[in-house]
């Protein structure tokens, strides 16, 4: 099989069972014309955050790596209308594009936008009594993985969902004497959700127009 097969096929069932509107290809290309790196999940990932934000039931959203906000558009679509989310970005110029590609949505009035680093915004949010959410989604810097789970764990309650994207890294997960920091991040990150005895996962790896890869999926138990 071949990444044009993969691809083909992502946009065989797109065309069948994803509805972009305007504003969903709009952020994905006013992502693309900043000049933003082209990380943003699939049309059909995306609408998988939907269905799981839906399935849960959430009216409270934390996601860490807001980048042009397109994930962001397909979580806050998911949300009832006095449903809240958070989204996190440490670059400004990301965060610009972001806030534009939600304000052309119309879901401003749900996003809430903070600029900085996780690592900094996340322990504000704590301090503000932000949460519990219901649902997590990681998708920033891997190496700080673990750190964000320590975060995703204070903010949020049994029940909760937590999802992490891009644990496979094209099968590199596998090999403990990898020299990146991504690969050494989600290892540590997959390591800590089985140790942990208030988590119950599962990894599921994906083929698609973005390459090969997977995400975890979390449940809070306790």
């Amino acid at each position: 099989m071949t990444q044009q097969t993969w691809t083909a096929v992502d946009a065989y069932f797109n065309t069948l069972l994803v509805e972009e509107d305007a504003a969903l290809p709009a952020a994905g290309g006013g992502s693309e014309a900043a000049g933003l790196p082209p990380h943003q999940v699939a049309p059909n990932q995306g609408k998988l955050l939907h269905l799981l934000a839906r399935v849960q039931g959430a009216r409270s959203v934390l996601e860490i790596g807001t980048l042009g906000g397109y994930s962001t558009l397909w979580l806050a679509r998911a949300l009832p209308d006095d449903g809240r989310l958070v989204t996190l970005e440490a670059d400004e110029r990301h965060a610009r594009v972001a806030a534009a590609n939600i304000a052309r949505a119309g879901l401003d009035h749900l996003v809430d936008l903070r600029v900085g680093k996780a690592l900094d915004t996340l322990p504000r949010l704590a301090a503000e009594g932000a949460g519990p959410f219901d649902l997590v989604f990681i998708d920033a810097d891997k190496p700080t993985n673990p750190d964000y789970l320590e975060w995703a764990l204070r903010l949020t309650r049994p029940g909760s969902v937590i999802v992490g994207d891009n644990v496979v890294r094209d099968g590199a997960v596998t090999d403990p004497d990898s020299a990146d920091p991504r690969v050494q991040g989600v290892r540590r990150f997959t390591e800590l959700i089985g140790q942990n005895p208030k988590l119950t996962a599962t990894v599921v790896q994906t083929v698609g127009e973005k390459g090969y890869d997977g995400f975890v999926l979390a449940v809070v138990t306790g």
